[in-house]
Formats: C-alpha cells, sequence, structure tokens
C-alpha cells in the first residue's frame, strides 16, 4: 500500500480513499483489500454503534462491503468526500438491520414468542480507540450546534430514528426536521474538516 492510501492520525486521506474507490470500481481486489484496512475499523464502529452488538455489526460490515464491492462505480468525487459516501452506506444499511430486528421482534412478540436477546459484547483494544477518537471529535462538532438541533442528529444517525420519528418528537413540520438534519450534517462536515 503506497503511502498515499494508509490511513494518517485522524484517518484515511480522502484522496487516497478516492483513488482506492475508482480502482475498486473498476474490479482491482488489492485496492479493495486496501480500501477494507484503511476503513473497516470506522465502519465498524459505527454498525456497533447503531446496533449494538458485535456480531450482528460483524454480519453488517460483511455485507456493506460486498455492497461498496458492486456499488463502488456509482460514487462521485465532486459529490462528496468517499468517507462519507462509505459512511452512508454503512449507516444505511446498519439502520435497515436495526429496523429489521425491529420488526422480527414486534413480530415475535405479538405472537407470544420470546425476542432473541441483542446481548452486546464489548469491542477490542482497536475498535475502542478509534470510537474514543471518533466519538471526541464527533461530539466536539455536536457541541457547536443548537442543542435540540445536535440530539435530532444523534438520533437519526446514531439510534436510526426516521424524519417522521424525529418531526414527531421534536413537534416541528416534517420539512422542517429534513432542514435541520441537512444544515446540521453541512455544519458537522465542516467542523469535521477542520
Amino acid at each position: 500500500m503506497s503511502s498515499a492510501d494508509e490511513p494518517s492520525a485522524n484517518g484515511p486521506s480522502g484522496d487516497g480513499l478516492e483513488d482506492l474507490l475508482s480502482r475498486v470500481g473498476l474490479g482491482e481486489r488489492a485496492a479493495f483489500s486496501a480500501l477494507y484496512d484503511a476503513t473497516a475499523a470506522k465502519l465498524f464502529g459505527l454498525c456497533l454503534r447503531i446496533l449494538k452488538d458485535r456480531t450482528l455489526a460483524e454480519e453488517a460490515l460483511q455485507e456493506i462491503y460486498v455492497k461498496i464491492w458492486h456499488n463502488s462505480g456509482r460514487y462521485q468525487p465532486g459529490r462528496g468526500a468517499a468517507l462519507a459516501w462509505l459512511l452512508t452506506v454503512a449507516r444505511n444499511h446498519a439502520i435497515d438491520r436495526l429496523r429489521q430486528l425491529r420488526a422480527a421482534q414486534a413480530r415475535d412478540a405479538g405472537e407470544g414468542a420470546e425476542p432473541d436477546s441483542l446481548a452486546a459484547t464489548d469491542p477490542g483494544p482497536a475498535e475502542q480507540l478509534a470510537m474514543k477518537q471518533d466519538r471526541a471529535r464527533i461530539a466536539g462538532c455536536l457541541g457547536e450546534l443548537d442543542p435540540a438541533r445536535a440530539q435530532a442528529v444523534q438520533l437519526a444517525y446514531f439510534e436510526g430514528y426516521t424524519y417522521a420519528e424525529l418531526a414527531d418528537r421534536f413537534t416541528v413540520p416534517l420539512n422542517t426536521m429534513r432542514t435541520w438534519l441537512r444544515r446540521s450534517l453541512m455544519a458537522l462536515k465542516e467542523c469535521l474538516t477542520r
């Protein structure tokens, strides 16, 4: 792996990830391996925060990288950073899995069956360090937002709440909630790139 593709102390280089994604789009297995090495800890941490279960997060991560392999050609560098695209793929997949689990548990509870226990296990030292660093940066940036908007972002992106659920919770119109989240994410993106 070249030095441009290696993760820095603050995470992988944006230009390096863009290059890796474009090469993955061409079917280069070595680029896919390098992309995995550079981003797996961050994507796993995100999955673990959403799913709150190590085994589920590991399964989701495998499925996410299959999606990335098949869809990397869809990434457009001019529309956003490569890491943001990867995190969006991971977040959306993890939230879909969480919703499927909730629906299955509700269905099982309705039938009188015991829902499966989703006991979380602790992440390893590398994951804990990556998660701690990410949490500190994100918490600092969230602290710059209006408290209600920061809470809405946390519920949407870490807990899997939908726009409609958030609009009800904060008693604002649906389009207002969409605007809150869009503007908050732009502010967070600006803060995280400083």
